[in-house]
């Protein structure tokens, strides 16, 4: 499993799974001993808090999938930093997004030979769980 994590980031560090219904629940945390600011570029080392974060990834084997990452809040010691304290980021999603990169591509990709209702309809049968909306909202972003 920790192959497949790694695939999404290599910074990432699998800690367990779990099956309910048609979902998996991928469990993982970050492996790096420090992280740069996205503000002002200096590194930290310095953890903050942490919390949850929760994001919809492509299904395996016909289940849905949900990453949930124990994301970490880190000090900027930047005096000159507009920003007290920051988020780690990840490559595998944008910074407020709550499906990874891929799915929306895959999204994307379903949803431009239906409609939105239609796509809505077949992503939540077995991909991910999406509204209309957030379809529309995908299609004008891109």
């Amino acid at each position: 499993m920790n192959e497949l994590v790694k695939l999404l980031d290599e910074n990432l560090e699998y800690i367990s799974h779990e099956i309910q219904d048609d979902k998996i629940y991928i469990y993982v945390q970050s492996d790096r001993e420090e992280t740069v600011c996205p503000y002002c570029g200096e590194t930290s080392i310095w953890i903050h808090s942490r919390y949850l974060r929760k994001y919809q990834d492509l299904p395996i084997q016909g289940n849905k999938v949900a990453i949930i990452l124990n994301n970490r809040k880190f000090f900027c010691k930047n005096s000159e930093c507009s920003h007290k304290t920051f988020a780690e980021r990840f490559d595998f999603a944008k910074r407020n997004a709550t499906k990874t990169d891929r799915l929306q591509e895959e999204i994307l990709n379903i949803s431009l030979n239906l409609s939105s209702l239609s796509a809505s309809e077949y992503l939540k049968g077995s991909v991910c769980d999406v509204g209309k909306s957030t379809i529309c909202n995908l299609l004008k972003k891109r």
